[in-house]
């Protein structure tokens, strides 16, 4: 236990972030029961999830440390925020629990302001780097996710408020998606420039490399809602082409991803034979499947774009398939995990006998 304690993955809370937006992509197929049963799973998840990071953070407070400025780690930290405002979502969409919602999205912006500066601000000072051949990958993009889940929430929250304060919530949640947007021009720049100028082997390929149209999705989310709130909030009115013009752009940025990301799949799992195993990386790659549909099903109703419908039926079937299929790996890499455990302490005892 201590040794899985101390090695955890800090970016374990994207099975969070995978099977919340799955649920909510489930809900919107009319498959109620899936649903309730995914939220369920994902509460239990979330709160084991914390637990296990406490306990690393005070019996192993060196490598906690040291993950939150490591190039390749650290970014796992923004999980953490996507995953409390997708499940924030649930408590909202599926019990319209408004409390729980807020609660979960004001823990998610202390937990934004706290990762966001102490992990690029280390990154920053930093005195030994790698090259950006060894130092970027997918996974810098959960900065962005974290950043739209915070600005996703708070349209939700903000929809749902009286007068008072909306203007307010509108307004952070424009301002979140806005910087997002920034924050995903400059990462993305880096990895296609690593994708295209630097050797690129089948093993450096990781499922985290589909937030390349996660976090292009999620912005399409952010934006669908702002557009809706924007049929009450005249400040975000006198915006509307503005935030059509930038939802159909990121849309269209993740729908760009989607043939890429299969060909690069492709090559590295059947012409590369790269063995398809479980690896906590894998949340990374359902999680852009159930949020491409989430965000398209919203943007064809904010805009009146009803030939897109067939799209989310499609996605959201495919992420609740591959949803299966990561989780069964998770249950059996868990139990043979176990069983080796507990063989060996037979093993011991016998030869103390």
């Amino acid at each position: 236990m201590k040794q899985a304690i101390s090695g955890l993955y800090p970016g374990y809370f994207s099975l969070v972030m995978a099977t919340g937006i799955v649920s909510l992509a489930a809900r919107m197929e009319g498959m109620q029961l899936i649903s309730m049963i995914l939220f369920r799973l994902n509460v239990c998840a979330y709160l084991a999830l914390w637990a296990l990071n406490i306990l690393r953070c005070i019996m192993f407070p060196i490598q906690f440390f040291t993950d939150l400025t490591d190039h390749l780690q650290g970014p796992g930290f923004f999980t953490s925020i996507a995953a409390t405002c997708v499940l924030g979502l649930q408590f909202l969409q599926l019990y319209a629990d408004y409390r729980a919602a807020m609660v979960l999205w004001v823990l998610a912006i202390v937990l934004w302001i706290v990762f966001t500066y102490v992990i690029f601000a280390g990154l920053t000072i930093k005195e030994e780097k790698p090259p950006i051949s060894e130092g970027i990958t997918g996974s810098w993009l959960l900065a962005v996710v974290a950043t739209q889940s915070v600005a996703v929430l708070g349209a939700q929250i903000a929809a749902n408020l009286q007068q008072v304060h909306k203007l307010e919530l509108n307004f952070f949640a424009l301002s979140m998606w806005l910087w997002g947007g920034m924050l995903y021009i400059w990462m993305i720049s880096l990895i296609f420039y690593r994708y295209t100028f630097f050797r690129f082997s089948s093993r450096d390929l990781s499922p985290l490399y589909w937030i390349n149209m996660g976090a292009m999705a999620i912005s399409t989310l952010a934006g669908a809602h702002l557009i809706d709130n924007s049929r009450d909030a005249p400040f975000l009115s006198s915006l509307i082409p503005f935030l059509k013009g930038f939802t159909v752009f990121y849309w269209a940025t993740g729908t760009w991803w989607i043939p890429m990301l299969l060909c690069l799949s492709l090559w590295s799992y059947v012409w590369k034979r790269e063995p398809l195993r479980y690896d906590p990386h894998v949340w990374g790659a359902v999680f852009p499947l159930g949020m491409y549909a989430v965000c398209t099903s919203s943007m064809a109703g904010s805009l009146d774009m009803g030939f897109l419908n067939a799209i989310p039926h499609i996605f959201a079937y495919l992420a609740l398939l591959v949803w299966a299929a990561a989780f069964a790996g998770l249950v059996k890499k868990l139990s043979m995990s176990i069983y080796l455990h507990t063989a060996g302490n037979g093993r011991r005892k016998l030869h103390s006998y």
